[in-house]
């Protein structure tokens, strides 16, 4: 009988450890996922269809607003993390459309007790041209209620250690103000309590910030070693998608060519100082490359909403045994 009891307990004890792999010790599920080394799955945010022009405008009734996108966001379960990029180019312009998002997503559950069902990461300008403008363009978009901030077209240590000081309050060592605007409304706590929790992790093994660095020009590959080694960093990307441009020359004739090799070979510069210096990698990928991006080391990805972006993820899930 006592055998029998202690296979028992042995089978439900190692029935249970995949279950306590996963328990969230943090409000930002994407800093427990990288904390345990498992690979984090990000969609962009659901958009309205963009009208090109020349192209005639969709049926009004087509057209949703950031509360109804919301909705739909949230109800995707499998995703760790949404992520708009729309401020990137146009920030005065998209901040207001997000902040509604970022409403829409506490309104539709995003909060659940003390828990985020998803993260809620945007890109920020480049942070270099001019600081004074970066710091109040972080403060403003962290004020909507962030988990995460993306830094742009980053080409030196310095640069990122700039960035990263934006992100945190004076009180923990940084530059960021203390008007906290909309964000302990958005993480359901008093401003005493996020004050606290508002810190970049694993600065802070407590923080609830992560922040993702993309490196994507010639520059920012000469100096991708000591970008990495910047404590702080939470994913480092290749811009996969502004180095095809960065490879690709136009001769006197208009011809184009691209340096796929060029490219491959930068993307791969990327991950071997993500590598060297223990910080995860991150990919924008897609069906046609995401299980052979995770094979080479790469585990964060940001991946396009739709269905072809849902198959993305169930793939890269089931490769990387979540």
């Amino acid at each position: 009988m006592r055998i029998r009891w202690m296979l028992t307990v042995s089978a439900v004890s190692v029935f249970l450890e995949p279950q306590a792999a996963f328990a969230q010790q943090h409000q930002n599920p994407v800093v427990d996922l990288l904390a345990a080394n498992k690979p984090v799955f990000g969609l962009y945010a659901p958009a309205n269809r963009r009208v090109r022009p020349g192209q005639p405008a969709p049926p009004a009734d087509s057209m949703k607003t950031p509360a109804q996108l919301a909705l739909d966001a949230v109800a995707y379960k499998n995703g760790d993390f949404v992520f708009d990029g729309s401020m990137e180019g146009n920030f005065e312009g998209a901040l207001p459309a997000w902040s509604e998002f970022a409403k829409g997503m506490q309104a539709a559950g995003m909060l659940q007790g003390k828990k985020f069902t998803h993260g809620l990461f945007v890109k920020t300008p480049e942070i270099a041209p001019d600081k004074a403008k970066a710091g109040e363009r972080i403060a403003a978009q962290l004020n909507t209620g962030l988990t995460g901030v993306m830094f742009v077209g980053v080409e030196s240590a310095d640069e990122v250690k700039a960035g990263l000081n934006m992100m945190r309050f004076k009180s923990k060592g940084g530059s960021r103000p203390e008007n906290v605007g909309d964000a302990p409304a958005r993480w359901g706590m008093p401003e005493k309590e996020y004050k606290e929790k508002a810190d970049v992790w694993p600065l802070n093994p407590k923080g609830e910030l992560v922040n993702f660095t993309v490196v994507e020009s010639k520059e920012g590959l000469a100096h991708v070693r000591e970008i990495a080694a910047v404590k702080g960093i939470g994913v480092l990307f290749p811009g996969a998608g502004t180095l095809r441009g960065v490879f690709t020359t136009t001769d006197a004739a208009g011809k184009r060519t691209f340096d796929e090799k060029g490219w491959e070979d930068a993307i791969q510069q990327v991950l071997a100082a993500c590598k060297e210096f223990k910080v995860a990698c991150g990919f924008p990928a897609t069906t046609a490359d995401i299980e052979m991006r995770m094979k080479q080391g790469f585990s964060v990805f940001v991946i396009g909403w739709g269905e072809p972006g849902f198959k993305a993820v169930e793939m890269g899930k089931k490769a990387g045994g979540r």
